[in-house]
């Protein structure tokens, strides 16, 4: 048995990081996974939320959308029905929850930095792509601030990067195979469906895992787990390959 794009059952997808995406942010990327594309970009203001002031911390927060097509048939723009979807709030909360979990926010006080997520194409696993990108366009942006004497220390603790694991159906009869980075063909049937947000530390930010059938076992769930773990180091890796150059001396990502 084999994946339609010939890969195997635990090789992410084709995947590439440009930095610079969006000249006017001063952070952005452009993900690309598979036929999945997220544009990204990080944007500083001198303000925080109400919730926030005279805390001493700064804030780092999300926003996530679709553009009409996509996907396959043309969606509406939420904005133009007054009102998002309760995935889309899900998703953006996900994202900005990652990225605070690596960020020390009392080293910007009173500065929010927005991660805005912009899917130009949908192939399953928008979400893990886009908290794999807007860790590369926070990283950027933070850069910046430190190049111009904003901040004095890098906030950053480590990197966080997200992927995809499924159980997909084998032969009738069979049970079965854990496949890395899923596509929506793969993700559209799969029989188990998990997102694993990690860091390079090998620590959990979230686990998101859903029985589309029948329950799966402990068994099932760790072979998932180690799947998705070796998709985060190379996810790791690539975001330190791009990044390499692009941030002060001394202010390791």
């Amino acid at each position: 048995m084999s994946r339609k794009d010939s890969r195997g059952f635990l090789e992410l997808r084709p995947v590439s990081i440009e930095c610079d995406a969006v000249p006017h942010a001063e952070g952005s990327c452009l993900i690309q996974e598979g036929q999945t594309r997220v544009l990204v970009t990080a944007s500083v203001e001198n303000r925080v939320p109400s919730f926030l002031r005279d805390s001493g911390e700064g804030w780092v927060t999300a926003e996530y959308g679709m553009l009409p097509r996509a996907t396959h048939e043309r969606s509406p723009r939420e904005a133009a029905k007054g009102k998002q979807s309760g995935r889309t709030l899900e998703i953006q909360r996900l994202i900005g929850r990652a990225l605070r979990s690596v960020t020390d926010r009392t080293l910007f006080p009173d500065i929010t930095i927005t991660l805005d997520c912009d899917v130009l194409v949908a192939d399953a696993g928008t979400r893990c792509a886009s908290i794999t990108g807007a860790y590369v366009a926070l990283v950027l942006a933070l850069s910046r601030l430190a190049a111009e004497g904003k901040i004095a220390k890098n906030p950053l603790k480590e990197p966080v990067a997200a992927v995809s694991i499924g159980l997909v159906p084998a032969e009738p009869g069979s049970p079965g195979i854990v496949a890395l980075d899923l596509d929506y063909a793969e993700d559209s049937t799969a029989l188990v469906d998990l997102n694993l947000i990690g860091t390079a530390s090998r620590r959990l930010v979230e686990i998101q895992g859903t029985a589309e059938r029948e329950p799966f076992g402990q068994d099932v769930l760790m072979e998932m787990l180690s799947a998705g773990w070796s998709g985060l180091e190379r996810l790791f890796a690539l975001q330190r390959a791009v990044l390499k150059g692009r941030v002060p001396e001394g202010f390791t990502v």
